[in-house]
């Protein structure tokens, strides 16, 4: 009788332990998932799916322009702590010939990025921020320097990771927030998405994407 007692409250024990980490479970997944929901007020008919990895992936109209925001968790990098990349993508032709690619401060193992599979690496230009690199498709199709250096002071920000340019349309990748250090350090805990990303953050780089473009139009517009 006294094993069929210990075996009776070690079962409440597991299922009370169970049921406790899976309440846990939806919690956090539910705030995973509305992480974006204030960026996705900035969309006129904006769309809204959620990736494997529980992330949401939102899409809509802002300015009249077609936009693509995605989260990347990155927690494969073990120089550093785990991290959450937004990729905020203009998804409209662009009237450009060639990809620049500039990705700061590279170290191999961006996985969000393509930018290793571009065929040609340039020197960067000295105005460029300080520790970048430059890939391209077609060196001698780039946009003239002075526009992108009109466009490069962004860069200079710690939490910028990647600009793109492309004839698909533009990106630029930014920091969204990092694990925790004290418990990623302790426990090897790299849940990231507790709290939802500020619109007020999102807008500026809309705004600088749709800034990009429209130079480059009316360099094209302007071209000979």
């Amino acid at each position: 009788m006294l094993l069929a007692l210990l075996a009776a409250i070690a079962g409440t024990g597991f299922l009370f332990t169970l049921t406790r980490s899976l309440r846990e479970g939806r919690r956090r997944a539910a705030i995973r998932a509305a992480f974006l929901d204030e960026v996705q007020t900035l969309f006129t008919g904006g769309l809204k799916k959620l990736n494997p990895d529980g992330f949401p992936r939102i899409s809509g109209s802002y300015r009249g322009l077609t936009f693509d925001i995605q989260l990347v968790p990155d927690t494969l990098n073990f120089r550093k702590l785990p991290s959450l990349w937004l990729l905020v993508t203009l998804a409209e032709p662009i009237p450009v010939r060639a990809t620049f690619d500039l990705m700061m401060r590279p170290r191999g193992v961006e996985m969000f990025s393509k930018f290793k599979d571009l065929p040609h690496q340039m020197a960067a230009d000295p105005a460029f921020p300080h520790d970048c690199a430059i890939r391209t498709d077609a060196p001698a199709s780039l946009p003239p320097r002075q526009l992108l250096l009109k466009h490069m002071s962004i860069l200079d920000n710690p939490l910028a990771k990647e600009l793109l340019i492309s004839p698909r349309g533009l990106r630029i990748v930014w920091l969204a927030e990092e694990a925790n250090r004290g418990n990623y350090l302790l426990f090897r805990d790299s849940e990231m998405g507790r709290l939802p990303y500020p619109a007020a953050l999102a807008r500026p780089l809309l705004d600088y994407l749709i800034g990009l473009r429209d130079d480059l139009a009316a360099h094209q517009e302007n071209a000979p």
